[in-house]
Parts: structure tokens; C-alpha cells; sequence
């Protein structure tokens, strides 16, 4: 029985598969393609998909709506692949969930290690065996060893990298966090990111988890430096 990581690769262009397909399958992955919005959800269906690699504009049904529909019923690691950065904001939108973002042009070897550390992310809680964590701060419980998280009693759906960064920042109340570190905590290095990433998951981990999230009460920025979760 091969337990490699399957990855669906969802992007209409034949020259964008065999570029991808080939560096993934050489690490030991198995690469399912689809070549639209259709087929990509009909694969992940029918399959068990360990990561998503999603382009944004793909035939019949977009790659946005791709991600939003996966994201209504799995916490799967998805990857966007984007042509524009200043789409940023869509990509990862809160609705929408992305756990991350290459924009076109990329290198092979970004791409791999951005491959990598999301699927390292993800198998990391199973791998930990620790005694579960709570932790607690004004209505919000985070359980760590279920990745669990609630507000007000209320289970708060996350996606793999909001979970994470809510994670180091609880597990460290008043530590203050500067983006660059926050990047090298979730993804093992900020090489190729872009600072502003981390901005963006904090606004909606606010949005979610926060009753304003325009005066928070517990994600807190330091302005010119990052952020900081609040003394318990």
C-alpha cells in the first residue's frame, strides 16, 4: 500500500500539468489533474486528496468557487495559483479559505517547498501524540491536539494556516510577533512570501473570532512590528 501524499492539480493549461506533475511525482507524490472547476470537485469526490493546487481562472467553474465549495465541507491545504498579486486578497478571502498562494511566474523549487511545508503543516497534529492542549482566553477555546476551536460555544471553522497562526500567537500571550517571524512559525521560512500574507489572515481570523473585530480583544497589532494575542 503506497501512503504518498495524493495532490489534485486543477489548471486548464496542458503545459502548466506536465511542468508541475513531473517535480511532484519525482518527490513521491500521486498527482491527480483536472482541467476545470467540474472536474476538480468530481475528483476530489472520489478520491482522498491531501493538498489542492488550484488556478484562479479555470473554465466552467472558476477556481474561487472551486475553493469555496471544498472549503463548505474539508479543511484540505489548498494552494491558489494566482497571475496577479495584488489578487491577494480575493485569494485568501475569508470566505473562500486558501491556505496559501503562488503568483505566476514561479520557480519549480518555490513551488515544491511551498508544496512541502503545507502537507508538513497538515500531518504534523496527527504525528504529535502530546497530551491534547487547551487553551483558553475570554470566550474563545482552542484545542490544540483536536484542532478544534470555538467562540461563544460556537465551533469556528479554520482553515489549516489560520489555525496555525492562531495557535502560535495563543501559546504565547503578550509575546509580541513580528510578521517575518510568524511567516518562518507557519511555514518553516518566509522566502518567496510576502509580509502582507500574515495581515490578512489576522483580519479574518479577527472577523471570525472576534465580537468587533474593528476593536479587537484579543489578536492585537504593535504597530511597525506584528502582532501579539492577549495577556490571560
Amino acid at each position: 500500500m503506497h501512503d504518498a501524499s495524493t495532490i489534485l492539480l486543477v489548471d486548464d493549461e496542458d503545459s502548466v500539468q506536465k511542468l508541475l506533475t513531473y517535480p511532484l511525482e519525482r518527490d513521491g507524490f500521486r498527482v491527480l489533474q483536472a482541467r476545470d472547476g467540474e472536474e476538480a470537485l468530481a475528483r476530489f469526490a472520489d478520491d482522498r486528496v491531501d493538498l489542492v493546487v488550484l488556478d484562479l481562472m479555470l473554465p466552467r467553474v472558476d477556481g474561487l468557487e472551486v475553493c469555496k465549495r471544498l472549503r463548505a465541507h474539508s479543511s484540505v491545504p489548498i494552494i491558489m495559483l494566482t497571475a496577479r498579486d495584488d489578487e491577494l486578497d480575493k485569494v485568501l478571502g475569508l470566505e473562500l479559505g486558501a491556505d496559501d498562494y503562488i503568483t505566476k511566474p514561479f520557480s519549480i523549487r518555490e513551488f515544491r517547498s511551498r508544496v512541502r511545508a503545507l502537507l508538513r503543516r497538515a500531518a504534523a497534529p496527527r504525528r504529535e501524540g502530546a497530551e491534547p492542549e487547551v487553551i483558553e482566553a475570554d470566550s474563545v477555546r482552542i484545542d490544540v491536539g483536536r484542532r478544534v476551536v470555538s467562540a461563544g460555544g460556537k465551533p469556528v471553522q479554520l482553515t489549516y494556516v489560520e489555525f496555525e497562526l492562531l495557535r502560535a500567537l495563543a501559546a504565547n500571550p503578550g509575546r509580541v510577533f513580528s510578521r517575518q517571524s510568524l511567516l518562518e512559525a507557519l511555514w518553516g521560512g518566509s522566502q518567496y512570501r510576502e509580509p502582507r500574507t500574515i495581515d490578512v489572515h489576522v483580519r479574518h481570523l479577527r472577523e471570525k473570532l472576534e465580537r468587533d473585530p474593528a476593536t479587537p480583544e484579543l489578536i492585537f497589532t504593535v504597530r511597525g512590528v506584528g502582532y501579539r494575542f492577549r495577556d490571560v
